[in-house]
Formats: structure tokens, sequence, C-alpha cells
């Protein structure tokens, strides 16, 4: 067995182990629960990951809240468990990887893609989906009310090995108490139940459009947990993507050697390209905010021009301050506010907050509206759509308001960060209405 080693994310430690060697990294994001240890004693994932270091360095973790990692989700949040990834590519010295998303890792590894493609040489999504439950605008997701009743048998069922014989095909009586063994030193069952319910909450089918990584699709047609449907509409929204269906009526195989045709198509996409992607990367997923200060031309004419660059100075420091705090980047100043960038929209939010409540004893109210989106990397600045629907989301708050669109707060679920409704909107230039919501 390889070494178990620790990343730090934030303040959990991130259990991850590195196998194999050769010119490929590969990452690899598990489903909702796993054992970096435990799994060596399963064959079929001893086969699998066996097989995996024969293509090169082969670097997996425990998410959260599971395994060998922190027992806790801390926010649980999608913006918080992608970071995971991201500490253990650093603490394994990763500069570019294939990055493997299987199940419930593929969303995560969708969001590391398209706000981190200068570190992913292509991106494999296996059995996965960027959005599990139906909507007003998805036919195609799961009934709720089926998937809770399936959750609640999952937990009610933990620990005996049932629970995960769901999602993996040929387990007989003798693998059951191994798998029971496997859940039970992998996550309590409330655990599980709260992982599943963080993972089906989960949408991020706006961050397809802005993937720019060349990427495979791999999906079994009669995948009974995630139907292969969810894997075609991977294929249909992300640029240039490969989709390969396997025949199988299982989620995993259970017996080593049920995935051998998808490894194979693995190997052959990962293989067939350079092994170092050399492209300038232009357009990334971030978070933009901006913000203003609140009827700043009246507060300037009644002060004075000194004592309000005076003024101006104090909120400058407090907002760079902010921002910097919360691992952003100030991108431009614009005469009574700023503009910024994050890697994460919780902490966009933050630094709102931070920032608003930094220049409040100045006597000053700022208003503040985030969008989490494609934009264009223009040397020192960023442009597009994206950054103009983070401006009008901004110039729609009210003094002391932090407004924010759905793509910011689904990326957030889970957190301590709750929102208010604020209905649909029009923003001004910008095509269709807005769902918008403040933060408090």
């Amino acid at each position: 067995m390889p070494e178990t080693q620790y990343a730090q994310s934030g303040e959990l430690s991130i259990a991850y182990q590195c196998v194999g060697d050769g010119p490929l990294d590969l990452l690899f994001i598990p489903g909702f629960v796993s054992n970096v240890e435990l799994m060596w004693d399963i064959p079929k994932w001893a086969d699998l990951f066996t097989r995996f270091s024969e293509l090169g360095r082969f670097v997996f973790f425990d998410k959260r809240g599971t395994g060998c990692s922190d027992r806790t989700l801390g926010t649980g949040s999608a913006e918080d468990r992608m970071d995971d990834a991201r500490a253990v590519a650093d603490a394994a010295g990763i500069e570019q990887a294939v990055v493997i998303g299987l199940s419930e890792g593929g969303p995560l590894a969708v969001l590391f893609a398209a706000a981190f493609p200068e570190r992913v040489r292509s991106l494999v999504l296996w059995g996965t989906f960027a959005r599990i439950l139906q909507g007003p605008d998805y036919e195609a997701g799961a009934d709720p009310e089926f998937v809770e009743a399936f959750i609640t048998g999952v937990r009610d069922q933990w620990g005996t090995g049932h629970a995960l014989e769901a999602f993996v095909s040929g387990v007989d009586n003798d693998m059951l108490p191994v798998l029971g063994r496997f859940e039970r030193q992998t996550a309590s069952p409330g655990a599980a139940a709260e992982i599943l319910r963080h993972n089906v909450n989960m949408d991020v089918r706006y961050a397809l459009g802005a993937l720019r990584v060349p990427t495979l699709v791999v999906h079994r047609t009669d995948d009974p947990i995630v139907p292969v449907v969810h894997g075609r509409y991977l294929a249909e929204h992300i640029a240039e993507a490969q989709l390969v269906e396997i025949p199988g009526h299982f989620h995993v195989g259970g017996l080593p050697g049920d995935d051998d045709p998808i490894i194979d198509a693995i190997a052959e996409f990962v293989t067939g390209a350079p092994t170092h992607r050399e492209v300038e990367i232009d357009r990334v997923l971030t978070t933009v905010l901006f913000t203003d200060i609140v009827e700043s031309t009246a507060r300037a004419a009644s002060i004075g021009d000194r004592a309000w660059r005076t003024l101006l100075e104090q909120h400058d420091t407090a907002a760079g301050k902010a921002v910097e705090q919360h691992r952003g980047v100030v991108v431009k100043r614009t005469g009574d506010g700023l503009l910024a960038t994050f890697d994460g929209p919780g902490r966009g939010v933050r630094a709102a907050r931070a920032l608003q409540t930094a220049v409040r004893p100045l006597g000053i109210e700022v208003r503040a509206g985030l969008h989490t989106g494609e934009v264009e990397r223009r040397a020192d600045d960023v442009a597009g759509i994206g950054v103009h629907i983070g401006a009008r989301v901004s110039a729609l708050a009210g003094p002391g308001e932090v407004l924010v669109t759905s793509t910011v707060k689904d990326l957030v679920i889970g957190s301590e960060l709750q929102f208010d409704d604020r209905g649909a909107q029009t923003l001004k230039g910008v095509p269709g209405d807005w769902h918008l919501w403040a933060a408090n």
C-alpha cells in the first residue's frame, strides 16, 4: 500500500495517496465515499488503481467527511470540496493533470477544470452528471421524492454492505462483510446520508460552457444510479467532448475486470494527446465582485475634495485587505468602488461583507454584486458577459446589500451563507431574466 499523506484544505486535513510513475499525472476525484487505505483490500479497487498507475502517477484522495480525511464536511459546499482537489494537487506537486471525476466526483472535476484550466491536461467524466434532480429546465433529472427515499435507504442499510451494493455490481455473500466493514470505517450512516444530500443538490451546468480542456465522457448505457441521459447532456454541452457509451446495467463494476472497457477508453483518450497541454488560457470560470460607495457624489460634495480623497484612500485600504484575506485579486479601482475576482463565490461574498463592515465606521455604505461565470483574461483586466452581469447586479443592490446571481447561490449551498429571494430581474444590456438573491 502506498503511504497515506495529508494535504491542508483550509482547516481540514485531506488524506491522499500517490502510486505509479510516468510522464502523466492523474488526479482522481472519487464518488461520495472512499477510504484510501481500505480500498486496497477490495480486489476491484486495487485492480482499478493498479491499471491507472500504469498510465502515470496516480493521485487519489478521500473527500472531506470520509475515509482517512477529517470527518467533517465543514460548510459542505461544492466550492469548498472542489478546493480539496486543489489542495491535494498542490501537496502532490501536480502542475498539470488528467482529472478523472467518478460519479459524485464529476461535478467537482468540472468546477476544477473550469476554474483552473491551466492545471488540467484533460478531463474524464465517468458515470457522472452536471445536475441530478429534476427542475423546470432539466426534465431529465430524478424526482426529488425518489431521491430522498433512496438516501433514506442508504442510511438505514449503512454498515451492512447492502448500502454500497446498489452502486456496484457482482456483490456476492463473501463480499458483503468486506463492503460492510468498508462502509463502517468510511463514514457514519448519518454522514453518508448528509453527503448524498449535498451531492444531489449540486448544479454545475453553467460551468460546462466555460470548459476549454479536452474532455471524455464515459458512461454505462443502463446505469441505474446515474442514467446515461446525464452523460449525454454533459457531452452535448461541453465543447468538442467525446462520448463513449459502454454496455452494462450497473454504476461501477464490483469485480476485477468489470470496468476494463472503461479503463481502456480512458487509456486511449489520455495517451493520445501530448503529455503537456501548451495553450494560452484566456477564458476561465471565476467569481466577479463589483462594489461602490452609496451616494458617493453627494458625500464628496458635502465634505470637500481633500476630505473625500482621504476617505477614498481609507476605503481602498480596507477593500484591498478584505479581498486579499479572502484569496481574491483586485483587478481595478472604479473611482468609488472596485472590481475583484475570486476562485470561489463563498470567498467573494465574505469579502464583500468584510468590506462593508470595515468601512461602516467611516460613515459610508457600500453596495456589492457578485456573479460566477466565464470571463476573458486580458493582461491585468477581465472582460466578457460575466463581468457585465456582475456590474449590473451590483447596480441593483441597495445600501449595505450583497446581491448575487443563482450561480453564486448554487455553489455555496450547504455553507453558513443564507440568502433572501429577490426574484427575477432584468439586467440592462443582458438578455433574459436573472434570478437574484441577497446574502445575509
